[in-house]
């Protein structure tokens, strides 16, 4: 018996079809039975099922006689189905890489639910990717399995058979079938949640919802968008027999009203004829169903109104008033900062007709956070090699603590941003300014980037939908054209820059500034950062800093690091980095435990300098931490989804810094047995050194400033060999080799979490 049975409709999808068939069939997890059904279609979708039918085996191909409509058309997929739960998939849908293995997993860490919800993105015909604006609902936290009762708000989401799993015990003891006509999906999910006796959910995008320009049956305009009627007609029944689920009427009416409001409002759906006709119909099953109901907000009044009245000429009053309030409940507020939005760009264009000042240079990393990266190694520089450049940060308010006393502060729309864009010489990001900057005749604009690339970066990206987003990659040339350098740290960087980011800029192939600090930093500088942290004098302190997932809207933590400690005992601690675009990571365990979380922490240079070994994914900080030549070990728990969904260089696992771990217990494994910091391990570093951190020797800086701002082109500091560096040891390695603790630290307070140290800037810029 499989684990899964999916069950695929097909009708008048044949340019589709293949799609979303190879999606099910080159899942990672290949316990499944794939159930096409052919609904008589007029098209090939019948001869391609035969066709995938032919070739594998775990293909079941059904065909009807005569079409009778997407509903019974599972049905009659349902009847052939063996698998213990039932997923459904349109035939111009498919299925995300990996989705029936994140499925299976949460089903078996869930004890086996009625239904798991998952989550879908749509996808445009423009290549435009959006997910679920609900997504959140789908948090996994708090207890699961549950009932419908403790979480409610699972009914906001679209109500589709297409984003869960049932289990198919489950259906059949409920007698869960689906009715003919359109929004076929509504009787059967809402009685299908109410009836559940154990529900879960998934965070993580499971299906890929096509959005077709022409030819979807919600966008054809017709009189069976007048079907919905029935459909609501039947969970009422439903409701009528079940008693015990009387409690959600008030809901479903709500839910039934602003799903006619809806139906009415897209006038793709409805023939101009019969649009009063529909809402006649309306007012008849609002009077039908009524049950008291608290409605709240302006837009639910309204469809409550239109629904509820009926008549057409009520609905463009109603239309006529909203936009009238609209126009007229324009705040103050609002205006007021239109106007200041126009005084800011008068004042932008009055700066560009300035001189520009060349002993002026301004700096961001990330969009406004704080001091460090590539850019803050170059800002300390700057006033190191240059300092008749005065230089200015950009970084929102709550990072403007990282800002070392010597540099200027500045903060994102201000009038002293937009001077300092119009009127600095130098301008110095990882990833860009904003998008209305003029680049002037004389600006200099350093592109630093933010690392190597593992990962798919720029025009690479266009045929990968997660992680392209929203990406407008014309716009994103035109920015590109703006740059007039780019740093790179190896060979390998600069032809993925100039592929990805094709322009005219010079390519500075010097090493990565941020890096550094790793070659100047000293014995005493680690003890004091491990002191800062609270990292226990004997410990064995590991960096675990995972890279975020395009595919996921939030954290999720991959390792259990509370058993992982458990399992390896005392001297290990664990400094827990959660990316920044996730804030901070999931509880890892209770205060004061050997977790600290040090996601707030502004550098993550000090984290590895105070670290003794780092656990990583995917993340690019394995190319920086390389240069320190301390151990590294490789998560790669989910290469796959994250290759298919990303896409990236190179094979990870084939070339790795060190260890590789597909699972926890391998990871726990290779501390336990010292694997870690072995001669292999070794082996694998110095030759992943080799190729990416040729010229990280600590100048790198330096020699940027050097050439492009003092104009230096011969006579640059030359690289140090990889054999003759010295990155400063960890204490982990000291300790081995004789020269005992190189500080004691602060014992570990009642709080894990570091908070962000005082002073004038982050701890590297003390050193």
């Amino acid at each position: 018996m499989p684990r899964f049975s999916v069950i695929v409709p097909a009708y008048k999808v044949q340019a589709y079809l293949p799609e979303c068939l190879e999606s099910v069939l080159g899942q990672s997890f290949p316990d499944l039975e794939l159930i096409a059904v052919d609904d008589c279609s007029p098209d090939a979708c019948g001869a391609l099922i035969e066709e995938f039918a032919a070739r594998d085996a775990r293909v079941r191909a059904v065909h009807l006689s005569r079409n009778v409509g997407l509903g019974r058309a599972r049905n009659a997929g349902i009847e052939h189905a063996a698998g213990d739960y039932l997923i459904f998939l349109d035939g111009d849908d498919t299925l995300a890489p990996d989705a029936l293995h994140a499925i299976a997993e949460r089903l078996k860490e869930t004890d086996g639910p009625d239904v798991l919800v998952y989550d879908y993105a749509r996808t445009y015909w423009s290549g435009e990717v959006r997910r679920n604006q609900l997504a959140a609902e789908l948090a996994e936290d708090g207890p699961a399995p549950f009932r419908l009762d403790e979480r409610p708000g699972l009914l906001r989401l679209l109500m589709v058979v297409w984003n869960k799993a049932y289990r198919r015990e489950f259906v059949e003891r409920e007698q869960l079938a689906f009715p003919p006509g359109y929004y076929e999906d509504t009787p059967w999910t809402y009685p299908a949640m109410m009836s559940a006796g154990t529900i879960a959910t998934l965070d993580r995008v499971c299906v890929h919802y096509r959005q077709r320009r022409h030819g979807s049956i919600l966008g054809t305009s017709s009189r069976k968008h007048f079907d919905v009627f029935e459909q609501y007609d039947r969970v009422f029944a439903y409701l009528a027999a079940h008693p015990e689920l009387e409690r959600w009427r008030p809901l479903l009416f709500g839910r039934m009203v602003d799903h006619l409001a809806t139906v009415f409002a897209r006038r793709d759906r409805l023939p101009r004829a019969a649009r009063a006709e529909f809402l006649r119909t309306a007012r008849a099953h609002y009077r039908r169903h009524r049950v008291p109901v608290s409605v709240s907000g302006l837009r639910p009044r309204l469809r409550h109104a239109l629904v509820r009245f009926g008549p057409y000429r009520t609905y463009r009053l109603l239309a006529v008033l909203a936009r009238a309030r609209r126009r007229a409940a324009r705040p103050a507020g609002a205006v007021l900062r239109a106007a200041r939005a126009a005084a800011l760009r008068l004042h932008y264009r009055t700066q560009l007709r300035l001189p520009l000042r060349a002993d002026r240079a301004v700096f961001s990393s990330h969009r406004g956070r704080g001091h460090g990266c590539n850019p803050g190694a170059l800002e300390s520089a700057f006033r190191a090699f240059a300092p008749h450049v005065r230089t200015a940060w950009i970084a929102h308010r709550e990072h403007q603590h990282t800002i070392p006393a010597a540099t200027g502060r500045l903060r994102p729309g201000t009038a002293g941003y937009w001077t300092a864009l119009a009127r600095s010489k130098y301008l110095v990001s990882n990833t860009g300014f904003d998008g209305a900057l003029v680049k002037r005749r004389g600006q200099v604009l350093i592109q630093t980037q933010a690392g190597t690339p593992l990962k798919r970066m720029g025009l690479d990206v266009r045929d990968r939908p997660a992680a392209a987003g929203g990406t407008d990659f014309a716009e994103l040339l035109r920015g590109v054209d703006t740059w007039d350098y780019c740093l790179s740290a190896n060979r390998h960087s600069t032809l993925v820059w100039e592929r990805a980011f094709p322009s005219a800029y010079e390519t500075l192939e010097y090493g990565m500034p941020r890096t550094d600090v790793f070659q100047q930093a000293t014995p005493a500088d680690v003890g004091r950062l491990r002191a800062s942290l609270g990292i226990p004098e004997d410990a064995v302190a590991v960096l675990y800093a995972p890279t975020y997932r395009d595919y996921r809207s939030g954290p999720h933590r991959s390792l259990d690091l509370e058993r992982v400690l458990r399992r390896l005992g005392p001297p290990f601690v664990i400094l827990d980095r959660a990316h920044h675009r996730y804030g901070a990571p999931p509880p890892a365990g209770a205060p004061g435990g050997r977790v600290l979380d040090v996601s707030d922490h502004p550098s993550v240079e000090s984290l590895c300098l105070a670290s003794d070994a780092l656990v990583t994914d995917y993340s690019s900080l394995m190319f920086d931490y390389a240069g320190l030549d301390r151990p590294i070990v490789v998560h790669a728990d989910d290469w796959d989804a994250y290759e298919a969904a990303r896409g990236t260089y190179f094979d990870l696992r084939a070339f790795p810094p060190g260890a590789v771990a597909r699972s926890e217990d391998e990871l726990i494994d290779i501390f336990a047995t010292g694997h870690w910091r072995g001669s292999r391990s070794a082996q694998l570093r110095a030759a992943f050194r080799e190729r990416f951190c040729p010229y990280d020797d600590g100048r790198a800086a330096e020699r940027v400033v050097r050439r492009v701002v003092l104009g230096e082109t011969a006579g640059l500091p030359s690289f140090l060999p990889l054999a003759e560096r010295r990155p400063v040891p960890s204490a982990a390695a000291a300790a081995q080799r004789g020269r005992g603790p190189l500080a004691r630290p602060a014992p570990v307070g009642p709080q894990a979490a570091v908070p962000a140290p005082g002073g004038a800037g982050p701890l590297t810029e003390q050193l």
